[in-house]
């Protein structure tokens, strides 16, 4: 497995990618040649954060989640980078905790982190950017629009969604958070960066299946 490195940034920069600001605290990725790039451009804001402190939670959630990242954040005390947890798959945060929980524990934890979840979004943004994608994508499977509203609107890490052509609705910055969930969630692509793949030839490997979802999703097939 591929575990990349997150870093929680100390100071006000931009993503030399989008150009985005990004504020202090922003979850940032380092390229080789130094540049800086938020989570969306490094292709890892669908991942969900699983804080440190529960070893054996972690243990398997890694062990699951085809690709993860460490996320970590410089200590002025201790002039070290201090691990603050993962970034991992939904689905391997599930599964582990399924595996080191009673099913009520699991319960409550799920019940937490969806009210989380639902603390950090606009819930009326939400249901507009939802209608947006529904209306632009009409035979996405029921209820995707909603997974893709919700991810592209949360309020950290500046989503496509966070940004003011997609708080206008623009129809491109709606296409674009379709793009990044079909990518996730209908192809490889995964897989290949866990395999090692660098984010511009997964993306080149994945292009084609990625069309043919975004073509089944606006047309119906015959």
């Amino acid at each position: 497995m591929n575990s990349m490195k997150v870093f929680i940034s100390s100071r006000d920069s931009h993503c030399d990618e989008c150009g985005e600001n990004l504020d202090r605290w922003a979850w940032i990725t380092l390229q080789q040649d130094g540049a800086a790039l938020c989570l969306p451009c490094a292709d890892l804001d669908h991942l969900v954060f699983l804080p440190s402190g529960d070893a054996a939670l972690t243990r398997r959630a890694n062990k699951h989640s085809a690709l993860s990242a460490v996320v970590l954040k410089w200590s002025r005390a201790r002039k070290r980078y201090e691990r603050q947890g993962l970034l991992i798959t939904e689905v391997a945060l599930e599964l582990a905790e399924r595996e080191c929980l009673a099913d009520h524990e699991a319960r409550t934890r799920r019940r937490q982190r969806e009210a989380a979840r639902r603390a950090e979004l606009d819930q009326e943004y939400v249901r507009r950017f939802a209608g947006r994608v529904r209306e632009l994508f009409p035979h996405c499977p029921p209820g995707r629009e909603e997974l893709i509203a919700e991810h592209a609107c949360l309020t950290y890490s500046g989503r496509i969604g966070r940004s003011a052509a997609a708080k206008g609705l623009d129809q491109n910055a709606v296409h674009l958070a379709v793009i990044a969930h079909i990518r996730h969630a209908e192809t490889t692509y995964d897989q290949l960066l866990a395999g090692g793949w660098e984010r511009q030839d997964a993306r080149a490997q994945t292009d084609e299946q990625v069309r043919r979802v975004l073509a089944a999703w606006e047309t119906p097939e015959e």
